[in-house]
């Protein structure tokens, strides 16, 4: 055993007897660079509050049939967007013993994929579909601490919580919806296997495949691509968000969150007109046109974004031209919401607004009414 892998199961066992046995830090007694990990402390305290304890034997609970169909009905969404993507990670780590699982929200696997030895009893329980693999089932684990944390985490034998569990290595990615709601967990996982934390990088560029594809299968009328200024189209990095007919957000991927701090709550329907300082009509006409723009957010911020009806496949795009909406077509947006807000009263909108009914009129390309 190199002396490097030594060095990694001694600290894992000084950490194991600091927190399990002497009540202890496990930061106490781990080199500084250890200090990135302590979601795993975290998880072997929720262990044992829950009473249970290292030594125990771990039930893997049979799976009946009923169940197992129960499990695959309730995430035919989760299993369709993953397919694809578990199929090509099952190509990236054909060589390595990994293989792939897929579960809910509670943990409750429903689907896997890869090379799965099922002679191997420690391998067939944990990829039989509708088996309970949450934390409080079987304790520390990468899908557990995934969903718990709702952060990539990668774990090796024995920063598992039981023993019994000690034999697997793994890699787990939390899976949002679009709704900006935990939807299920990705996960890799290897018996008696070599630490490979590299990994963590596959599988959670893995779940953000996912995620993309979970968000562009929600029903919507205008796709909206984001990204920041200068920074092409097409990345794992991209914001997607969908839009309904009226210009509501029905649906984003993680990205799209993170770039508009309006987003971040998943309970609170959203405008785009809260998200964009400027006319979200104009970005229906943008589709048509097939252009990325630069536009101005309410923070003073700016995003590039581009506009696709539904349907439209995702292809690399290079980065929009320094090209923002004309100042017109926002004027004319701004005035086109006032009215909307004034039921269609052009009077009352052009008060709002603090110009006259005729320049209402004529920014709308449209003729008044004859007196």
């Amino acid at each position: 055993m190199p002396h490097t892998t030594q060095l990694r199961m001694q600290q894992i066992e000084q950490a194991r007897r600091a927190v399990l046995v002497d009540g202890a830090s496990a930061m106490d007694v781990l080199p500084g660079g250890a200090a990135g990990r302590h979601w795993i402390e975290r998880s072997w305290r929720r262990c044992l509050a829950q009473g249970l304890r290292p030594g125990e034997r771990v039930q893997f609970q049979p799976v009946a049939a009923q169940a197992m169909r129960r499990a695959e009905d309730a995430s035919h969404a989760l299993l369709q967007a993953a397919r694809p993507v578990m199929s090509r990670l099952a190509r990236a780590i054909a060589g390595s013993r990994y293989f792939a699982v897929l579960t809910d929200a509670q943990g409750t696997v429903v689907g896997v994929d890869g090379a799965i030895d099922r002679s191997d009893r420690r391998a067939d329980l944990i990829t039989r579909i509708g088996v309970d693999l949450s934390e409080r089932a079987v304790g520390t684990t990468a899908i557990g601490a995934a969903l718990t944390e709702l952060q990539p985490v990668w774990l090796h034998r024995g920063e598992h919580f039981f023993d019994d569990t000690s034999c697997y290595s793994c890699a787990g990615a939390p899976l949002m919806g679009p709704d900006g709601l935990p939807m299920g967990m990705l996960d890799l996982t290897a018996i008696d296997a070599a630490e490979r934390p590299e990994l963590k990088h596959l599988v959670a560029q893995s779940a953000r495949s996912i995620e993309d594809a979970l968000t562009l299968a929600r029903p919507h009328a205008l796709l909206l691509r984001l990204n920041w200024p200068g920074r092409s189209f097409g990345s794992e990095h991209e914001g997607l968000l969908c839009l309904d007919a009226d210009g509501w957000a029905v649906g984003a991927n993680p990205a799209a969150r993170e770039m508009l701090a309006q987003l971040a709550s998943p309970v609170a329907p959203v405008h785009c007109s809260e998200l964009f300082a400027g006319a979200w009509q104009a970005l229906f006409d943008g589709a048509r046109r097939d252009e990325a723009v630069e536009l101005p957010l309410w923070s003073g911020l700016t995003l590039q974004v581009l506009a696709q009806w539904p349907g439209r496949p995702i292809a690399p795009r290079p980065a929009a031209p320094d090209k923002r909406l004309p100042l017109k077509d926002l004027e004319a947006g701004l005035i086109r919401d006032a009215v909307r807000e004034a039921r269609g009263n052009v009077m009352a909108a052009a008060r709002m607004l603090g110009i006259s009914r005729a320049t209402v009129y004529r920014k709308l390309g449209r003729k008044p009414p004859a007196a």
